[in-house]
């Protein structure tokens, strides 16, 4: 009984020590990621599926959108991976602003693509997400999976608990997220687990040129830049 408590104990100390170590690599990740993005700005972060072929609507328009919004002095922010991703990164990284991707190390290899000016790399998906927040002037959102599904609630969930600047969230096809915000008018409403005007933070667009013009209007009464308490706020992401 002594000795299989012994090393339970030794078990446990083992692994604390390993959890405690990690929190050195943890560190590391968000000062690469504040020293190599905290000039990059403006900056729009765009997301979708990994799945999205090349000759797909979602892999076209995210490209497009990318493109024109790079064009426009907003460097693009991706997951560095496949599909839609890469469309965006490929977007960026034909116009003049910085094309950069935030890479995650996955149990099934995702490779980073071949159009990121800055290539930054992750372990841990959270640090990513602080990166992905914090130096976004807008969130664009292509057909996605279950992680596009992640990054859509952690943004609203920032606005909406005041964790985070309001910032313009754009949904790319009508087709394919009407379904979402019925549910979420229908069932969340309804049941009072959102407001209708949390809602209002979110908007519809279809073609690239609307989706540039969107951002551009919602900082037309407005810094671009965060104010004062605006960054003070985001210190605490």
């Amino acid at each position: 009984m002594s000795k299989h408590k012994t090393y339970a104990g030794r078990k446990q100390l083992g692994e604390l020590s390993r959890e405690s170590w990690e929190v050195f690599r943890i560190m590391a990740e968000f000062v690469e990621g504040f020293e190599q993005l905290s000039e990059i700005y403006p900056a729009v972060s765009i997301f979708g599926s990994a799945r999205a072929p090349e000759e797909s609507e979602a892999y076209r328009k995210a490209e497009e959108i990318a493109y024109r919004l790079s064009e426009s002095g907003f460097a693009v922010i991706s997951g560095g991976g496949p599909g839609v991703m890469e469309a965006a990164n490929k977007g960026g990284y034909r116009g003049r602003a910085p094309s950069i991707g935030l890479n995650i190390e996955l149990p099934k290899e995702q490779l980073p693509n071949d159009y990121q000016d800055i290539s930054l790399h992750f372990r841990h998906f959270f640090s990513r997400k602080v990166m992905f927040v914090k130096y976004a002037s807008a969130y664009v959102v292509m057909p996605g999976g279950f992680g596009t599904l992640d990054e859509l609630a952690e943004i609203l969930t920032l606005i909406q608990t005041g964790k985070t600047r309001r910032i313009p969230v754009i949904l790319v096809d009508r087709g394919f997220w009407s379904g979402l915000l019925e549910w979420m008018r229908e069932t969340m409403c309804q049941a009072g687990t959102i407001s209708p005007s949390d809602l209002e933070m979110l908007q519809i667009c279809e073609e690239p040129q609307e989706v540039v013009d969107a951002i551009f209007a919602h900082y037309e009464s407005r810094s671009i830049r965060p104010s004062r308490s605006e960054q003070e706020i985001l210190l605490e992401l």
